[in-house]
């Protein structure tokens, strides 16, 4: 199979996977399909580095967190991103927090490693092992990330809601 054969079926697969990471990393739709478009570049520019490597997966995904991270550096001349656009206003801002909504400010509260480590572990599915390649940590590293995340994620009293907890 040629480079972009290869390349392209990878994308074809993976790319919802990789645009839902994004957004659980803290994107919005919008941006994350930038981000992730954005780390696919950098990804097919050494294209056989990454098949090359010994977790495809897991190197596109470190190459995901490094582009999100720095899209999170812009400078002042750089793109302001905005959550409405005009022509998506919407009539009533106060509608009720759904579910889904409800789990992304429970994200929020997270630090940038314990998110970014509850992303990898819980939707991208990556090992221990994989979470500390990714992450550049050892595994014990990644353990006690998770473990204060989960421990903080079951405090939280928004989310008893969804648990059905009293």
């Amino acid at each position: 199979m040629d480079v972009e054969s290869d390349f392209t079926a990878y994308v074809a697969a993976q790319w919802p996977r990789l645009v839902r990471s994004a957004v659980l990393l803290g994107c919005t739709r919008a941006e994350a399909e930038d981000v992730v478009q954005s780390a696919l570049e950098r990804c097919l520019l050494r294209w056989r580095r990454v098949t090359a490597a010994h977790d495809r997966d897991a190197y596109v995904h470190r190459v995901l967190i490094n582009t999100f991270t720095s899209s999170r550096r812009r400078r002042w001349t750089g793109e302001r991103p905005t959550a409405d656009l005009p022509e998506d206003a919407v009539a009533d801002q106060t509608s009720a927090v759904d579910d889904a909504d409800t789990v992304m400010r429970a994200l929020d509260r997270l630090g940038r490693d314990q998110r970014t480590a509850v992303v990898l572990r819980y939707y991208a599915h990556l090992t221990e092992e994989q979470m500390a390649t990714v992450l550049g940590v050892a595994p014990g590293t990644v353990k006690s990330r998770l473990a204060r995340a989960l421990s903080t994620l079951a405090a939280d009293p928004t989310l008893g809601d969804l648990r059905g907890a009293p």
